[in-house]
């Protein structure tokens, strides 16, 4: 009976049914283990409160760092986006601005009706700050040939004369501005039979943005504000593209007045561009007519 008592599985056995009586006593009012869970609960409490505490508190802290981080993330896709928005809404702008430049160019093709107009973005402005060369985005392949003896009126969109085709490649040309000092148009006062004159290109005048006029009609009478379109003359650039104004007169040799223009295109700032190329009519010979 004494070896009974002693054996491990008795001991279990009687710790179990211990614990079993403890529980189910603590449960029942004014029992003896219900005075004595107090002291206990005393210490343990605390302990126990504080261990749920650090771990809500570091709950809450991981979700806050993750809510942080989340938040943070999204605000730099946000800001990217805005940027996004706002270099697609310069964009529009940009490019309503152009589309109402270029809409308003269509008048440029009802009054020059015999003209095939090519319109063209600037490229470069080469050589020198004074535009010596333009190069235009327009070539063989847009239709554009520039053969030897033959030069074509290049234009603003509002139809002011910018220069002359030169040269021409594949997918550009290139344009002699008006302020070239090897360019020259025939001219005349925008009235009718308005007094003639020569506008052309001075390497002294240029850096001033300004174009020299010469042969003026002998008893002509011209003033600063005066209006000069083509003329017509030479066959190079229809009558009628607006040139410049005049800016001032010099009478002091009566004999070859002289006087100065600034042209309407500003060159620094033309963006498109527009060339005249006159439509070609063919010929009917008498071996045609047969």
């Amino acid at each position: 009976m004494k070896k009974l008592f002693t054996t491990k599985w008795f001991i279990v056995l009687l710790v179990s049914l211990l614990l079993v009586a403890g529980v189910v006593l603590s449960f029942i009012p004014n029992s003896p283990i219900a005075f004595l869970k107090k002291p206990v609960s005393a210490v343990v409490s605390p302990v126990q409160a504080f261990v749920m505490n650090s771990g809500n508190t570091l709950s809450d802290f991981w979700a806050a760092l993750s809510d942080g981080m989340a938040i943070r993330e999204e605000n730099e896709n946000l800001k990217d986006q805005i940027a996004d928005l706002r270099y697609q809404l310069t964009q529009n702008e940009e490019a309503a601005i152009r589309y109402e430049e270029l809409k308003d160019a269509f008048h440029i093709r009802d009054t020059f009706s015999n003209y095939d107009i090519y319109g063209a973005q600037v490229l470069s402005r080469e050589a020198d700050e004074w535009f010596s060369v333009i190069r235009v985005g327009a070539g063989t392949t847009d239709g554009i040939v520039a053969e030897e003896g033959t030069a074509y009126p290049v234009v603003d969109v509002e139809m002011n004369l910018v220069g002359r085709v030169i040269e021409t490649g594949s997918a550009d040309s290139m344009v002699l501005p008006l302020l070239h000092e090897g360019f020259t148009v025939a001219c005349k006062v925008n009235v009718v039979n308005g007094a003639s004159m020569l506008v052309s290109g001075d390497a002294s005048l240029k850096h001033d943005g300004l174009c020299l006029v010469t042969r003026i009609d002998s008893g002509a009478t011209l003033e600063p504000g005066t209006e000069i379109v083509t003329s017509g003359e030479g066959g190079l650039f229809p009558e009628g593209i607006p040139v410049g104004t005049i800016v001032e007169v010099d009478y002091s040799n009566p004999l070859a007045v002289t006087a100065t223009l600034r042209p309407n295109s500003d060159i620094a700032d033309i963006e498109d561009v527009f060339i005249m190329i006159p439509y070609m009519t063919e010929e009917v010979t008498d071996e045609d007519a047969e």
